[in-house]
């Protein structure tokens, strides 16, 4: 394992020929429409591939429907193609993950502001930013060809500060692309740290200053993609995570510090009592989303490496980068929040589900216990984050929680309705199109935990199944990747009769026990 105080990359580009020397990167050098071939093609993959074969692609000869060629590429499933992708971005084995997490989380470092960095090699403002074509002069791809209105920023890591306290936050918000100067902000939820920023600095009669950062060091993006308390700097857990201080710099026009290695800053102000039009969407429910009313970032300044790299995630319908860059972000914060912030020390996992988008179909398993822990468990969950957990369910240690076939055998003989489930009103809905605009969305809590001992799982005990793969290896036969459970075992509701009459049926007496 490289450990954080070896974290290898200094920026984005460092990064990208580590992927491509494990053979985790195409690079594609034909010229490839953004607006209509570049998302479709690494679509592809989240459709026809297994999770394992998916890599991350970068675009180096990238026109418009109109012909023009960008400088710079760009550059898709970096961060979350899959689990070997997301491991190398922390510079870890995919089963070392969690604990870089958790080291990062226990563990943030601030960051340090340094004089200038190579995001400052070029710098727009006034007339030489419009000369340039502001927003537009850089390759941003239409996610959803045929729906999407619009190109939108998919993997800005925006840039505030609370105007009360200063504290900063970096989140990953998606931007529509309204003009060389305009980007529309979509937050999805009012508890999003970005909105609270705004709605204080409306409160308090002023613009909110914002800055987006496009391809940066991956620590920023995975940090900002987690669901960290709010006051927490997130350049501080990206610090935890790279086991050294993130280098920022100061911007030009706003009195906000970015990574001083990003490859594009676009600066600017947020009016929060000005909203326009923004969307349709594709998102990651795997439905367009609506139009909506949102802020605006009015862009003063932008500043970029030379040749930027534009990076992008695939994330509309699941799977996508977005859903497994959640997946595995969630389950390690609520796994803490549970185990350490509710001490419930009987929790062992929390699997979030792609299909849900990570946000709305939970798993908690939990190993013996204790009464009442189970469901001390779900509320403690549900009530993390109002918007997350529409349906959490509590299972046993011998249960898989990455098998539904394992949670929907819990589900089915180890709860009763009328005794397990709970439905919690008061939640907010998210992307959700079965939620009734205006209305609160609800959250339906699964108590699938074993009440009292039960009889041994209903397959032959381990040393035969043992015995079985032994034979089966002999043969030939093909590779076998076995589910959970894949042996019998008791659960506490077997006698010594039931032991010794079965002991006697494998060696020939059943008939005599009888």
């Amino acid at each position: 394992m490289t450990s954080p105080d070896e974290y290898p990359y200094g920026d984005l580009r460092e990064y990208l020929a580590e992927l491509e020397k494990k053979d985790l990167l195409v690079r594609v050098s034909r010229p490839v429409n953004k607006d209509t071939e570049l998302v479709p093609l690494v679509r592809l993959q989240f459709r026809g591939l297994p999770e394992h074969e998916r890599l991350a692609f970068l675009f180096e000869h990238v026109v418009d429907s109109s012909g023009h060629r960008y400088d710079g590429s760009v550059v898709l499933g970096a961060f979350a193609a899959s689990p070997a992708v997301y491991a190398t971005a922390l510079a870890a084995e995919p089963d070392e993950v969690p604990a870089r997490w958790a080291a990062a989380l226990s563990g943030p470092v601030a960051p340090v502001v340094v004089a200038t960095g190579p995001c400052k090699e070029i710098v727009l403002e006034g007339q030489s930013l419009l000369d340039a074509g502001g927003v537009d002069g850089f390759p941003h791809p239409i996610s959803t060809p045929g729906f999407d209105p619009a190109p939108f920023l998919t993997a800005p890591y925006w840039v505030t500060k609370d105007p009360e306290t200063g504290e900063y936050n970096v989140g990953i918000y998606r931007g529509m692309i309204k003009g060389p100067d305009r980007i529309g902000l979509q937050m999805d939820t009012p508890t999003q740290h970005i909105a609270i920023h705004l709605e204080k600095a409306r409160r308090l009669g002023r613009k909110l200053e914002a800055a987006i950062v496009l391809g940066a060091v991956p620590a920023v993006g995975f940090a900002s993609a987690q669901k960290i308390p709010f006051g927490v700097s997130e350049y501080a857990v990206a610090g935890g995570l790279m086991g050294r201080p993130l280098e920022v710099v100061r911007c030009e026009t706003v009195d906000l510090e970015v990574p001083a290695h990003a490859e594009i800053v676009i600066e600017g102000e947020i009016d929060p009592e000005h909203l326009e039009s923004e969307g349709p969407f594709g998102e990651a429910s795997g439905y367009m989303g609506p139009r909506t009313s949102s802020p605006v970032l009015r862009v003063r300044a932008i500043t970029h490496r030379r040749s930027p790299v534009v990076q992008a995630f695939i994330s509309e319908f699941p799977p996508s980068e977005s859903t497994l860059m959640r997946k595995i972000a969630f389950e390690n914060v609520y796994l803490r929040f549970l185990r350490q912030a509710c001490n419930i020390d009987a929790v062992r996992r929390v699997v979030t589900y792609e299909s849900g988008t990570c946000n709305m179909f939970f798993v908690i398993q939990l190993k013996d216990p204790r009464p009442g822990q189970a469901r001390q468990a779900l509320y403690a969950a549900s009530g993390y984050e109002a918007s997350m957990g529409k349906t959490i369910v509590a299972v046993d240690s011998d249960v898989d929680p990455e098998d539904l076939d394992s949670v929907v055998w819990a589900m089915s003989f180890r709860m009763q309705p009328a005794r397990d489930v709970t439905v919690l009103p008061g939640k907010l809905p998210r992307l959700d199109p079965s939620a009734v605009p205006g209305e609160q969305s609800s959250a339906l809590l699964v108590d699938a935990t074993r009440k009292r001992p039960y009889p041994p799982t209903s397959l032959p005990a381990q040393e035969f199944m043992e015995n079985a793969l032994g034979i089966w290896q002999e043969l030939g036969l093909p590779e076998l990747s076995l589910a959970n459970p894949w042996h019998g075992y008791e659960l506490g509701e077997w006698s010594d009769e039931d032991r010794r009459n079965a002991a006697a049926a494998v060696e020939g007496r059943y008939a005599a026990e009888s």
